[in-house]
């Protein structure tokens, strides 16, 4: 049967561990891994893509394989032919179905009917890839992650989502901080709750930016308008004003507090130019680290 990754808590804590311990290895020896897994991969990106596509592309080359990359104006769907029919067919022709997309039920409708592992490279739910890549940043920075602070400034997104998933498997303590309207998915904050429940970590939602911050070992950040909310910019920056990652916050982190940001960043809105281009920064380690996460992830889906 098919594995597949539609998000964070598909895997279990151990097949985390698994894969980021594979990552570094990769990172450390980028050959490690090259011409080993010969497969065709489906690249499906309904939605516009920088590093997601060039990293996924670039993975499934080193691999030894054939990155199809596919928008969603080349295929079908948008003429009326089916999720369902669509994965239908792409099983016939490929080994791994990696989709950018909107709901999460389209990824489920694919897995559903196409035989062959599919990748969430990016839902409205849900953003697992770069949680991975997210993990493996703060690993590098701190060791261990069983009992690292995270305290997430902004949206409740799908980014957010899925760190509180990947955190709360790693045994991590996340704290998410958002203007009252935009938190997190209830449902999703339950299943992080209940696995950190299981692993010791720790799961924390609410609406004040210090209770996030303080003593936190890393500060996290996204936009605040993602894909597709364009028009709804100007009332989310009046709302998001005051969860703005910035000096301020940063002093109410831990001293050797890393600062994350999963790209692309507006200077000036959710993050100052001051932090984001600064000495505790991160975020270029976590778009490297896309590449050598998502690498390791199709070996495991593969193998």
């Amino acid at each position: 049967m098919a594995r597949n990754f539609l998000d964070v808590d598909d895997l279990s804590a151990e097949e985390l561990a698994d894969i980021l311990e594979d990552a570094k290895g990769v990172k450390k020896k980028p050959s490690k891994l090259d011409g080993k897994f010969p497969c065709q991969i489906a690249l499906i990106f309904e939605k516009p893509s920088t590093r997601t596509r060039v990293s996924f592309e670039v993975a499934t080359n080193a691999l030894g394989g054939n990155a199809i990359v596919l928008r969603g104006d080349e295929l079908q769907l948008g003429r009326g032919e089916t999720v369902e029919d669509t994965g239908r067919v792409l099983g016939r022709y490929v080994d791994a179905i990696v989709v950018r997309t909107f709901a999460q039920e389209r990824l489920e409708a694919l897995a559903a009917s196409s035989g062959v592992s599919v990748v969430n490279a990016l839902s409205d739910e849900a953003h697992p890839c770069q949680a991975l890549a997210d993990l493996m940043t703060i690993q590098e920075a701190r060791g261990d992650l069983e009992g690292t602070i995270l305290g997430y400034v902004g949206d409740g997104n799908n980014v957010a989502q899925s760190l509180m998933l990947a955190g709360a498997l790693a045994g991590m303590e996340v704290r998410v901080a958002t203007p009252p309207g935009f938190e997190p998915s209830p449902e999703v904050t339950r299943r992080a709750s209940d696995i950190a429940a299981r692993t010791g970590g720790k799961i924390a939602t609410g609406n004040v930016v210090a209770e996030a911050a303080s003593g936190a070992n890393v500060l996290y950040t996204d936009v605040w308008a993602s894909m597709g909310q364009e028009a709804e910019s100007t009332a989310r920056a009046e709302a998001f004003a005051r969860y703005q990652l910035n000096r301020d916050v940063v002093d109410l982190a831990a001293d050797d507090a890393i600062v994350m940001h999963c790209l692309p960043a507006h200077r000036g809105e959710e993050i100052t130019a001051e932090v984001l281009d600064g000495p505790r920064s991160v975020a270029w380690d976590q778009a490297e680290n896309r590449l050598h996460t998502q690498k390791a992830l199709l070996a495991w889906l593969l193998m």
